[in-house]
Parts: C-alpha cells; sequence; structure tokens
C-alpha cells in the first residue's frame, strides 16, 4: 500500500524506501555525517517531510534526536541548521556509527584506537585493584568463550563477548567515566568486525592476551594487566598502520606459567 505522505509530498521513492528500512534520524543523521548535507544547509519539517515521505510528527520526533546530537540546531525564521563536526557529540554511538560508514571511516577508527590506547590499559590496571569476585569470574568465563569462538572462526559471536570483557573491565574499573565510555568502544569493537577489519580468525597472541588479561585482573596484579592490555590496543593501531588485517609483526605478550610471574 503507498505511503500516504509519500503521495502527498511527492517524496522520492528510494528516500522512503530508507526511512522504513533505517528511520528518519537514522538516514538523515547519514547524510549530514558523511558529508551529503554540508555544514550550513538549511531543512525545514515541511522538507524534510516532503523529502523523506513522513508525518510532521514523524520529521520534529526525528530532528529532536539529531538536535541532542548536535548534528542540527533551530535558528528563527530560517529553519533547521546543519552543523559544523565540532558541534557533534562524537563519543555518541550513532554518530561513531554514521562516521564508519562514512569516507572519514579510517580516521575516526584511528582516533578510537587513540582513545582506547588512553583509557583502557588504565582501567585494566584499576580493575585489577578494584573488581569484585563476580567480575573476576565472569572475566575468565568471557576470555575462555573468545578463544573457543576465535579459534572456530565465528567473528559475529566473538564480537558480542568482545565487547562484554572490555565493557566489563571499563566498570570493574571503578571509576564512572571509564565505565560511561562502554558504548564507545563497543562500536569501535562492533565497526571493526562489521567493516572488515578482523581476520578471519583472531591472532593466537590476541586471545593469549585476553587469557592474561582476565587472569593478572583476577589475581589483581595491576601491572600485569596494564601490559596485557596495552598489547591488546597496540594490535589495533598497528593493524591500521599497516592498512591490513595480518600485516603487523607484533611481539607477543608473555604469558606467565605461575602466579609469581605477574607480581
Amino acid at each position: 500500500m503507498p505511503d500516504q505522505h509519500a503521495h502527498r509530498f511527492g517524496a522520492s521513492s528510494d528516500a522512503v524506501a530508507e526511512v522504513r528500512q533505517r528511520g528518519l534520524s537514522d538516514a538523515l543523521g547519514k547524510q549530514i555525517v558523511t558529508g551529503a548535507l554540508a555544514p550550513g544547509s538549511v531543512l525545514t519539517l515541511e522538507s524534510l517531510q516532503e523529502r523523506f515521505g513522513v508525518s510532521r510528527t514523524v520529521a520534529r520526533d526525528g530532528v529532536k534526536v539529531l538536535e541532542s546530537l548536535g548534528l542540527l540546531y533551530s535558528k528563527r525564521r530560517v529553519g533547521l541548521v546543519v552543523t559544523e563536526p565540532r558541534a557533534w557529540n562524537v563519543y555518541a554511538p550513532l554518530v561513531i556509527r554514521w562516521r564508519l560508514d562514512s569516507a572519514d571511516a579510517r580516521a575516526t577508527y584511528i582516533e578510537l584506537t587513540q582513545l582506547r590506547i588512553a583509557v583502557e590499559p588504565e582501567a585494566a590496571e584499576l580493575a585489577a585493584q578494584r573488581r569484585s569476585g563476580a567480575e573476576a569470574d565472569e572475566l575468565r568465563r568471557l576470555a575462555a568463550r573468545m578463544r573457543t569462538l576465535g579459534e572456530a572462526g565465528e567473528l559475529e559471536q566473538f564480537m558480542v563477548v568482545d565487547v562484554a570483557f572490555h565493557c566489563l573491565i571499563l566498570e570493574a574499573s571503578g571509576n564512572t567515566m571509564f565505565a560511561a565510555l562502554g558504548d564507545v568502544v563497543g562500536e569501535a569493537l562492533h565497526g571493526r568486525t562489521t567493516h572488515g577489519l578482523m581476520p578471519a580468525t583472531p591472532m593466537p597472541e590476541a586471545l593469549d592476551a585476553h587469557d592474561a588479561v582476565a587472569h593478572a585482573i583476577a589475581h589483581q596484579y595491576p601491572d600485569a594487566a596494564r601490559k596485557q592490555m596495552q598489547f591488546l590496543v597496540d594490535e589495533v593501531r598497528a593493524a591500521l598502520e599497516h592498512d591490513a588485517v595480518g600485516d603487523a609483526h607484533l611481539r607477543a605478550p608473555v604469558i606467565p606459567t605461575d602466579e609469581r610471574a605477574l607480581r
């Protein structure tokens, strides 16, 4: 059945299909972030209704989402103005996702990796000092599950567990600001998988390092936790710098044979 609003406003079939699949805020947000709508472009609710074949209510709700993300602002007697990138909430998962779908994807991955390098080793060290018993047990369980999935080449499921692993470390750090970055790290890990930046099976050294991080945190060895997490984020940076997964020649982490070696 034809969309009555699309018929009324003469919306293009491509725009209508995009909104039906993604939602207006997602479709329009991606156009802004990818540069299809340049900073300073002026929109109105009426133009959005016509362009996407939606009701005024749907257009208004979509605009509210984009205003909350800093992609649009309302200017009296002008309309809705597309903002400069510096105004965007770059930590918002949606903005990250749109940037990773744009021509700016590589630069975005580099920025995300630099953020992870700055935060995650410190978070791992803190987690080794502050984790609960339940968190320690869950980290070891997740690391074991990652090995099983990674060696089987189940990348989608591996990614889900990997996200849970890294987010738990941020939470276990006891730093609320670190914990709030869970969605950011999650988008970085998810994007690496969905954009084909992961090898067919994770590097054995990376699986070993996840085990070592979980072990160090569980046994409360902060220095070892930091070093092993540093290896993990350096692996991501090296892959980006070589512009191809598997080209990086990384030094394998030292996996201790007993707990004293982690002190």
